[in-house]
């Protein structure tokens, strides 16, 4: 439970008042899922003779867990910390063990570099360049559309609360889904192991989490696709990008697949058991393996 309190001594954490950003309302979510029920006083006055060893003092009184101080720290990359990575740094791998994470390092260092971080980046005035002709709109900003709108008779402290909630749900499904790409990249080093590195191609004899891994290690390189069990059922194929930054395929299927499926793409490619090909080239479906290797075949 998270609650605002209107009186400091009633409080266990206290942070700044006004607009609430992804920093506080992340910190506060992330202290209660870890110490259980958080009582936050938001102020922008703190009294100094009503604290005692037990409130957490963030985003604000120059702290420990604040980070608007000259000299505050930064990781390695150059990103500076905000209170949220502040936070992680300190207790992340106390919370992933509530979680019964068994790669913890691994997964510590993983959440950062996928959520914390660019919350840090961008509380701290570091922003992406974006080129793109639609808005994106990343967790920082959708976390201020909580704050009271104009002329409606929303309450900041509730708007808070309804915010904190939001991000415990996105923490605790990162802390899943990074687990699981953890996991999945042991298991995909493993294969390439045993892959000679001239190899074009990698199945998977389940559905991995792979591209990062893939994209990581100079031994795969020239991987070009990717097959694994869908589960639409029968196989999927999937190209491989160049690079994370440069999303375009590594080699695409063949032109005259593309948008094809059924008879139509058996007949123009041959395979009795290719099913599909993406309009874009980059994915194909198949009945079955025996399929998926006719496909390596034809194209490679």
């Amino acid at each position: 439970m998270i609650k605002v309190v209107t009186k400091q001594e009633e409080a266990n954490c206290i942070t700044h008042s006004g607009t609430f950003h992804a920093d506080d309302v992340f910190s506060t979510a992330f202290l209660e899922m870890l110490f259980g029920d958080r009582f936050v006083f938001r102020t922008n006055n703190i009294d100094s003779k009503q604290l005692n060893n037990h409130v957490f003092i963030y985003d604000i009184g120059r702290g420990k867990f604040d980070h608007h101080q000259t000299d505050a720290e930064k990781r390695e990359n150059g990103i500076p910390y905000c209170s949220f990575g502040l936070l992680w740094k300190e207790y992340g791998k106390e919370f992933l063990k509530k979680y019964d994470i068994t790669l913890v390092d691994r997964v510590f260092e993983m959440i950062d570099k996928d959520l914390i971080e660019g919350i840090d980046a961008d509380d701290n005035g570091i922003f992406p360049k974006i080129e793109a002709q639609f808005k994106v709109k990343m967790i920082p900003g959708i976390i201020k559309s909580f704050n009271p709108s104009y002329q409606t008779n929303q309450e900041e402290s509730t708007q808070f609360v309804k915010a904190c909630s939001l991000a415990k749900t996105i923490l605790e499904e990162e802390v899943y889904y990074i687990n699981g790409k953890a996991l999945a990249e042991e298991q995909i080093l493993d294969l390439l192991d045993d892959l000679d590195e001239n190899t074009k191609y990698l199945v998977l004899p389940t559905f991995l989490p792979y591209e990062e891994t893939i994209l990581g290690e100079e031994r795969a390189k020239n991987i070009l696709f990717v097959a694994y069990p869908s589960n639409r059922g029968g196989y999927a194929i999937k190209t491989v990008p160049k690079s994370t930054e440069d999303k375009s395929n590594r080699m695409d299927f063949p032109a005259e697949w593309a948008g094809l499926e059924g008879e139509e793409i058996q007949k123009v490619s041959g395979i009795a058991g290719l099913t599909f090909c993406h309009a874009t080239r980059f994915l194909v479906s198949c009945s079955d393996l025996e399929s998926v290797y006719e496909v390596f075949s034809k194209i490679l």
